[in-house]
């Protein structure tokens, strides 16, 4: 307790569950695609994804006494302890601040090595948040959108690879290792066409090998 009598704040306060996830995956209003795929790129997907990150920053804000000047806050999470505030909370943080050397969102020019670093520290919250924290769709989710949103380091199937499940990751699904080894050995033989029409990550898994795999 609180020398005032109330609790004190949990260490990892979860992130990303203020709002309810969609059941299905449906398409895009915009861009047509399913819900997700087109993130960053399309404002509707985009709004949609970081409706999750938003919600917590914005109860984050409505703690805050008076007006809270946001990059001042932004400043004080990433000072902080990685237990102190929900992961969102912590990425958003980064998306309200510059990096000193390369001006980019903090954690996106992983060209950058201070950027490198603000990526790499983001994670601790992962490594050793308690039980329940965090579920394997969230962090998932968090590794998605932060590839997505940092593109310049990563293969280009990487980024494919994460297009394509994100719109699943946002109902809360999650590919087993199995599933998601046979989507990137479908991505090395080109087949991210067939794999976009796919109805599941299961379906995603489940396309038939090419004839010189199985020869």
């Amino acid at each position: 307790m609180s020398h005032y009598g109330s609790p004190m704040p949990q260490p990892y306060p979860p992130g990303a569950r203020l709002l309810a996830r969609p059941e299905t995956v449906e398409p895009c209003p915009a861009c047509a695609d399913p819900l997700g795929r087109g993130y960053p790129t399309c404002l509707t997907c985009a709004d949609r994804v970081d409706a999750y990150w938003r919600a917590d920053w914005d109860a984050l804000v409505a703690e805050q006494p008076g007006e809270a000047d946001e990059r001042e806050l932004a400043a004080t999470v990433l000072a902080g302890a990685p237990a102190d505030h929900p992961w969102t909370c912590v990425d958003w943080a980064m998306r309200q601040s510059s990096c000193p050397l390369c001006r980019a969102e903090l954690g996106a020019g992983l060209a950058c090595v201070h950027c490198a670093k603000a990526d790499e520290a983001r994670w601790a919250w992962d490594h050793a948040a308690m039980p329940g924290s965090m579920t394997a769709n969230e962090h998932m989710l968090r590794l998605a959108v932060a590839a997505l949103r940092a593109t310049t380091p990563h293969r280009d199937n990487v980024l494919t690879y994460w297009r394509l499940v994100l719109p699943f990751l946002l109902v809360g699904g999650l590919p087993t290792p199995v599933q998601a080894g046979r989507v990137r050995i479908h991505l090395l033989a080109g087949r991210a066409d067939e794999l976009a029409e796919a109805g599941s990550l299961a379906d995603m898994a489940d396309l038939a090998d090419l004839p010189w795999r199985t020869a």
